[in-house]
């Protein structure tokens, strides 16, 4: 029996379809055997999953790192054509100078070993000297040079993100068209919330990440491997939420993983839901969770998660 390939959502109003899961490489891949990585790779795109997040996540100073080069070697070694998969590539504003992203999107270009990136993604927006005009420019003239085709933000406020998509509508060039937010049973304030709202109405898109909590909501809560942040503080209490949680997971003949991940699917703004994967069975684990919403219904599966929204009142709906 053939298994039915994902759908694919429209990023923003790009024009450009992802796949309704995408796959990220957050230190995965060095972490893996090779060939089991690569193996990884081509089922995910036999199983439809064209949308992949590959960033250079260093700094100046740390030590290097290479799961983006090494995700290069796995896309030739799996046989794919350029145009089987899109690139999701992270700009980082901490480097943004007198030359723009330039420089640094050709390096991570030059170290997965491809000419464009479908879309980039600006880091979180913690300095408070930059000109968003200039940013809205400088994304304007590398899709000009055909380097990226669109562009999106990464836990950036309501207000940034309107103020974004104004000066673009105003210079005449295109604005973001997707946001990557945390999203899970746990933290729901900001997607679900009015500010967020709003943008969505004007055609803006959600790329759901973290949707399980660094893996605490799958049970790993001993886990030794690096979590994101946490607005609200509320980690304690997600942690203490894990019983209840898994328990409804069982009563679905579903893990919780799957039921974390299949919420994210029912945000009526969702383009795609970001996770990263370390073997093929997670994989299909992963991407099996689709047919938990068919099966319950998106309104009932809110419903039964409920309880668990962890940062209710406690996180602004604006965003960081």
């Amino acid at each position: 029996m053939t298994t039915p390939l994902l759908p694919r959502r429209e990023i923003g109003r790009s024009g450009i379809d992802a796949s309704l899961f995408s796959l990220g490489s957050w230190h995965t891949y060095d972490r893996m055997d090779f060939a089991d990585a690569v193996a990884m790779l081509r089922d995910a795109v036999d199983r439809g999953v064209n949308l992949f997040d590959v960033g250079v996540y260093s700094a100046p100073g740390a030590p290097p790192v290479f799961t983006d080069v090494i995700f290069s070697a796995m896309v030739r070694a799996a046989g794919l054509r350029r145009d089987d998969w899109l690139l999701s590539s992270k700009l980082w504003l901490e480097a943004f100078g007198d030359d723009g992203f330039r420089p640094q999107l050709e390096n991570a270009l030059m170290r997965v070993g491809v000419e464009h990136a479908d879309l980039v993604i600006l880091g979180d927006l913690r300095r408070d000297d930059l000109d968003l005009r200039e940013l809205v420019l400088d994304l304007a003239r590398l899709a000009e040079a055909g380097l990226i085709r669109t562009w999106g933000v990464n836990n950036w406020s309501a207000s940034s993100i309107q103020s974004m998509i104004d000066i673009a509508a105003a210079e005449g060039v295109a604005g973001p068209q997707i946001a990557q937010l945390k999203y899970s049973v746990s933290r729901r304030s900001i997607p679900d919330g009015s500010p967020f709202a709003r943008l969505w109405e004007q055609g803006l898109t959600l790329q759901a990440s973290d949707c399980l909590e660094g893996g605490v909501l799958a049970g790993k809560i001993n886990g030794d491997r690096q979590i994101g942040r946490d607005p609200g503080d509320i980690r304690e209490r997600i942690i203490q939420d894990v019983p209840a949680f898994t328990e409804v997971a069982a009563s679905l003949d579903v893990s919780p993983a799957q039921l974390g991940i299949a919420f994210t699917l029912t945000h009526p703004a969702l383009t795609t839901t970001l996770f990263g994967a370390s073997s093929a069975e997670q994989l299909r684990a992963n991407l099996d969770a689709a047919a938990l919403v068919d099966r319950v219904g998106g309104d009932e599966l809110r419903r039964l998660v409920e309880p668990f929204w962890a940062d209710r009142g406690v996180v602004d709906p604006e965003g960081p």
